[in-house]
Order: structure tokens, then C-alpha cells, then sequence
């Protein structure tokens, strides 16, 4: 069950690489992997948190 929309996704996708490249170049801080929660979360199309909470970015579907 997918819970994470396309826009969401992008962002999700941008902040990991953002986040891991900290662990690459710059400050070179381990700090930097937590990158990789928003990196799964986006490719799965998953976020717990957002089940936790009852929210969704994806859109509905109109019948």
C-alpha cells in the first residue's frame, strides 16, 4: 500500500541526496546516512510515519 505521492517522492529524493553527499563531501559527518530513510521511503513509495498518523500524498482516485 503505497502512501507516498509523486511530488512527496521527489522532495524525499532530493533531501536523502542532499543528506548522504554530507557523508561524501563537506563536513564528511556520519550524520550524513540518515539520508537513506527518506532515499527507501521514496523508491518504496512507503512512509511508516504516515501510516502511524493516517496520511497519505497520494492522490485518490476519482470514481
Amino acid at each position: 500500500m503505497k502512501n507516498v505521492g509523486s511530488l512527496d517522492r521527489g522532495l524525499r529524493v532530493l533531501v536523502g541526496l542532499a543528506l548522504l553527499s554530507l557523508v561524501f563531501v563537506g563536513p564528511k559527518t556520519p550524520w550524513g546516512w540518515i539520508g537513506l530513510i527518506p532515499l527507501l521511503t521514496a523508491l518504496a513509495g512507503f512512509c511508516p510515519l504516515y501510516r502511524l498518523i493516517g496520511l497519505s500524498t497520494c492522490r485518490k482516485d476519482r470514481d
